[in-house]
């Protein structure tokens, strides 16, 4: 009787969907806790490249019940064009896939004020995908939004269209133009709530209870990374939702002592996308090659990431704020060949350094103090055991384990899901 967690633990992009995948044979439910379509879960097997914004990532598993939770947000439209997507996977989606009928419905004029706000801050903008989540989350908070139990009945469309004049007035008093047209949206929207429609819509809290005292094992997968969180990430520069490990108890309906292991996915390096403060960014040729060679281009957006040396101040504030039992590292394979390597270990605030992950890190300089490590000059995408593994990347593997206390007990070294190193530690 378990619930198992899967999250990202640095600004999201850390490589949960692959990761998702490579594990679902161990688990018999796939549950998607919060977050929208602005997530990107990308997935590579047997040659073939796939991005999911929605469904869980362990759809490709036809043994296993895959489980939009009531956290999540969904847009209609990006809903049937990913079911479009599977369909050449020959997949039963009417059987394998359920949505909580809790979950909330993202309409088209959600992304109208997503894009009119973003338009009028110039350049305070948040750097949102403009995918509606943040006015989304905004009505479910505010107790007007449509939930997805809402469109059995046909009466729902009256509380459509009174919420979208709603939204119409908002959208007037921010004198801001933008080329999106509603017809268009509301083409996409209304083809999806019909695809919706035709899925099992149950309640998943009682689904996923009953489940645990059944003696089924699940996954809870989370979306975006723990430093984009509502509460405790770089705040304003965040999501809209709770991506930490508490978001998993209310995004799904499951009470904290059935969670087990909580297992923490992060990148070799670090990467960000949008704006917000980022405190071991390279701006130098060194990053550009850490961009080029992980492809580090956002798989929602195609928005260039941001990239910069490990940030352990951070990781290490993500595993104690979501109480990690066991790491993976993601993409180690990325650093083959550059050199010397940094990780940040402190931050230089004024004259004061610190060790710990601070209230505010925009309005103030934060300088990075690191610790250099040897790099490796050996490409690794074809290792398959630990011990072959070259010794710099080992040591550097050990220095982070020693630094953040928490086991690392996957090793990807690559895209694709065979390219993964299982430790026995």
């Amino acid at each position: 009787m378990s619930l198992d967690l899967l999250l990202g633990l640095q600004w999201g992009d850390e490589g949960k969907g692959k990761i998702v995948d490579a594990i679902t044979s161990n688990y018999d439910i796939i549950a998607r806790f919060q977050g929208g379509p602005n997530a990107g879960h990308t997935i590579e097997f047997d040659g073939n490249k796939h991005v999911l914004h929605t469904i869980p990532s362990g759809i490709f598993n036809k043994d296993s019940i895959n489980l939009i939770g009531n956290g999540v947000v969904i847009d209609p439209g990006i809903f049937l064009k990913e079911i479009e997507g599977l369909n050449k996977y020959k997949i039963d989606l009417r059987k394998n896939l359920f949505i909580s009928k809790r979950a909330h419905i993202i309409l088209p004029t959600h992304k109208i004020i997503d894009a009119t706000s973003e338009a009028s801050k110039g350049k305070k903008k948040i750097g949102s995908t403009l995918k509606g989540i943040g006015p989304a989350y905004m009505d479910k908070t505010g107790r007007n939004g449509i939930r997805v139990g809402d469109i059995i009945d046909d009466s729902w469309q009256l509380k459509y269209n009174s919420l979208k004049e709603k939204h119409l007035n908002i959208i007037s008093n921010f004198n801001q133009s933008v080329e999106i047209s509603l017809d268009e949206l509301e083409k996409d929207f209304f083809n999806g709530i019909e695809c919706l429609k035709s899925f099992n819509l149950i309640d998943s809290e009682t689904y996923l209870n009953n489940s645990i005292e059944q003696g089924k094992k699940i996954l809870a997968e989370g979306a975006q990374g723990s430093l984009l969180d509502i509460d405790f990430g770089t705040y304003p520069y965040v999501t809209s939702s709770n991506t930490t490990a508490a978001g998993a108890c209310s995004g799904l309906g499951v009470a904290p002592n059935k969670i087990k292991n909580i297992i923490g996915i992060f990148k070799a390096y670090t990467t960000r996308v949008g704006s917000g403060p980022f405190p071991t960014e390279l701006f130098d040729s060194t990053g550009e090659r850490i961009r080029k060679v992980g492809h580090e281009y956002g798989a929602t957006t195609g928005r260039d990431r941001r990239c910069g040396w490990l940030d352990l101040v951070a990781l290490k504030y993500s595993v104690q704020i979501n109480g990690v039992t066991e790491l993976n590292i993601m993409k180690s394979d990325v650093l083959s060949s550059i050199g010397k390597l940094k990780v940040c270990t402190s931050y230089l605030i004024g004259d004061k350094e610190i060790n710990y992950f601070p209230f505010d890190i925009k309005s103030k300089e934060v300088i990075p103090q690191y610790i250099e490590f040897d790099g490796w000059d050996q490409n690794i995408t074809q290792v398959k055991s630990e011990f072959d593994l070259p010794k710099e990347l080992k040591d550097y593997i050990s220095f982070i384990e020693s630094f953040v206390k928490v086991p690392i007990q996957l090793i990807s070294v690559g895209p694709d899901r065979i390219q993964t190193i299982y430790r026995d530690k």
